[in-house]
């Protein structure tokens, strides 16, 4: 009996390499969910390959990035490095930042020049004052003349941005939050990362922005979903579906974060420029572009562009495609698409 044995582990032994090798050379592979808990959201990844990648490690790694992040781009830390530069109170000060703040930075300038301003990444104070940065959400109509006065802490122009990796305040009350911007950048960290490990198929998603790169597990296209852009839509409840490959994905809405006051709706996206909330209508707009990070912050833009603008903009646009949905007043969704901008 003892001989038998050994005899089939000799074989098991011998065979174990072919069989490592013939699972290799077909192909097989697998489809991995990975998820957690990342800026102030949540993060869904959909992994397709090979029955031996090491799964904890890439966790581990993805979420080591995300936390470098963080550390970098959150204002709810105090010792964060966009922290320290609002606090930073005297201009003209050189302020070493890391590369992932200033490929931000870099991304965030060309997307207020190309908006004139409709998207700007200091409009911190404007959000303060009516009370959509706060978490107990004290919402306020502020005057006209609280309005003015904070409008003069707002204008992206006001920070210098140096190719050397520095950034000099001209005005020292400017501030910074990357909240429309930052989770895209963290989908494009996470799938280079993901490329690097030699992953080619997978779909990332953070707090609703996406990357999809390849195929799903059965060849087709990966599919991404819209929310139906109403404030009394379930969370999973889709209101068109597109195919995406190799392309970045993401949504901006006014339908969650409001409030009224005497039947007047006020939405949490505000117009940099007058430090009023947008009123023209649009309810969601879904941008898709070559990275994350920029469908993110165009998104937001857009929102305060409007329909005719913001269409105008992104049809001039390379490899940029988006969706404008509007709303009536009787309630009805009217879809605004750009050229080239198809729902599956």
């Amino acid at each position: 009996m003892y001989n038998l044995y050994a005899n089939l582990r000799n074989i098991l032994t011998i065979l174990l390499p072919f069989l490592v090798l013939l699972l290799v050379g077909c192909g097989i592979q697998k489809e991995v969910q990975l998820s957690g808990k990342t800026m102030g959201t949540t993060y869904h990844i959909t992994v397709v390959a090979g029955y031996f990648l090491d799964t904890v490690g890439l966790q581990a790694k993805i979420d080591n990035r995300l936390e470098d992040i963080n550390r970098s781009m959150s204002t709810y830390r105090k010792d964060s490095e966009i922290s320290r530069f609002n606090a930073r109170e005297r201009a003209g000060e050189k302020i070493i930042i890391s590369d992932d703040f200033w490929q931000v930075m870099i991304v965030a300038q060309k997307i207020y020049e190309l908006t004139d301003g409709a998207w700007d990444g200091t409009v911190k104070p404007l959000l303060s004052l009516w009370g959509f940065d706060s978490a107990k959400n004290k919402y306020r109509i502020p005057e006209k003349s609280e309005i003015q006065a904070q409008l003069a802490n707002v204008g992206f122009n006001q920070i210098e941005i140096s190719s050397d990796r520095f950034l000099i305040k001209r005005k020292a009350s400017i501030s910074l939050d990357f909240a429309s911007i930052a989770k895209g950048y963290g989908v494009d960290q996470v799938t280079a990362l993901i490329k690097n490990s030699g992953i080619e198929n997978f779909l990332v998603e953070i707090g609703g922005e996406v990357f999809a790169s390849g195929h799903r597990k059965d060849g087709k296209p990966w599919r991404v979903g819209i929310n139906r852009p109403q404030k009394d839509a379930p969370y999973d409840q889709i209101y068109k579906a597109i195919n995406l490959h190799n392309k970045a994905f993401a949504t901006s809405g006014d339908y969650r974060n409001y409030f009224e006051v005497d039947g007047k709706r006020y939405s949490h996206i505000l117009d940099p420029r007058s430090g009023y909330p947008v009123s023209n209508g649009v309810v969601s707009v879904s941008i898709v572009a070559d990275d994350c990070t920029f469908a993110d912050g165009l998104s937001t833009a857009v929102m305060v562009l409007g329909p005719q603008k913001g269409l105008e903009l992104i049809d001039k646009l390379d490899d940029v495609e988006g969706l404008i949905v509007t709303q009536q007043q009787d309630g009805r969704l009217i879809d605004h698409y750009s050229k080239g901008f198809i729902v599956n």
